[in-house]
């Protein structure tokens, strides 16, 4: 695995499998003016001089996830469910994170007492129906510290599905072993969300893992986030969410940039989002369509588009959040 901190900012880290799918080597790799690799799966991972030139709209925080946290590392932003950092680590560092901020301070992975923070959490309170296992990535972890922390959640007496989030099978195949399979088949109900931008990450070795967790009855989805220069054209995006479909893949979610301090070159302006999704609801069924989302900045939530616009304020959209408030999302260039 190909690892190194850059100074002040997000590490860099990226596994050579995932190197292997790009069309040119890293070293000498053709970049645009802005100094980000041209291949989208380079410009995903290796850092560019672009991540220096921060905007006074940015956030270390985007989500809000600070003012909505319970305990270590547990967020619960929604009534019926939470969502837990297990680990600051990654296979690959993606250099649109939203959580870079972060990262460097969370490496390790939960410990006992966190843990069973949550299973006393959960018992506590029994509107939580979800259990979102984040980080990071927690397929990072050994088998055996992510069996601790899903027997945790099953140990409270009602039924709460787990959402497992992750890149591993896309950036690290071999990590998805028959073993981890039949732990994760054991402690269903259990779903995994996929992070997937662009049809050069579905290799013949994801699609075989992806295969194997399908057949030991784990629900797929995946979530994309839309990337300047990486796959903001309906055809890259019409590509890639009817193949997952093919492949018993659920796209679930088409989110628009959030607003992570170095990451203005990779977010696509909201108008332009707009429209590329109107394009793929011409196009796509009603099973390959994603969902296109927004967090709102400052931790609003989800807001569905376009359907929660409510308005333009010279170059901010106004956005309505679940509970009726307003919140901004600036139009950049």
């Amino acid at each position: 695995m190909h690892d190194f901190v850059t100074e002040g900012g997000l590490p860099y880290r990226a596994t050579p499998f995932w190197l292997s799918l790009a069309g040119e080597e890293p070293e000498g790799c053709a970049r645009n003016a802005h100094g980000v690799p041209i291949d989208p799966i380079l410009a995903q991972a290796l850092p560019s001089q672009a991540e220096a030139h921060t905007s006074h709209l940015e956030l270390c925080d985007p989500l809000g996830e600070a003012g909505n946290t319970v305990f270590e590392r547990a967020v619960r932003q929604y009534r019926s469910r939470i969502l837990v950092r297990a680990t600051g680590q990654c296979f690959l560092f993606c250099r649109h994170c939203y959580r870079r901020s972060l990262l460097p301070s969370e490496l390790h992975f939960l410990d006992g007492a966190a843990i069973a923070a949550l299973s006393q959490y959960l018992a506590a309170h029994p509107e939580v129906r979800e259990v979102l296992v984040s980080g990071g990535d927690p397929l990072t972890a050994s088998d055996a510290q992510l069996a601790a922390l899903l027997e945790a959640i099953r140990s409270v007496p009602r039924p709460v599905l787990v959402r497992i989030c992750t890149r591993a099978p896309v950036v690290l195949p071999a990590r998805i072993t028959p073993e981890l399979v039949d732990l994760l088949k054991r402690f269903r109900p259990l779903t995994v969300v996929l992070h997937i931008n662009h049809p050069k990450e579905l290799s013949a070795q994801f699609l075989e893992k992806a295969e194997a967790l399908l057949q030991a009855g784990i629900p797929l989805h995946s979530q994309t986030v839309l990337l300047r220069g990486i796959n903001d054209a309906p055809d890259i995006l019409i590509e890639l969410f009817s193949t997952l479909t093919l492949k018993g893949i659920h796209p679930y979610y088409l989110f628009q940039g959030d607003l992570a301090p170095g990451t203005a070159h990779f977010r696509v302006p909201l108008s332009r989002g707009l429209a590329i999704y109107e394009a793929l609801r011409r196009e796509l069924s009603g099973l390959e369509l994603p969902r296109y989302a927004v967090d709102a900045p400052g931790g609003g939530g989800k807001i569905y588009l376009p359907e929660g616009i409510a308005g333009r304020k010279a170059d901010f959209w106004l956005l309505w959040a679940s509970d009726g408030s307003i919140h901004e999302y600036p139009e950049e260039k």
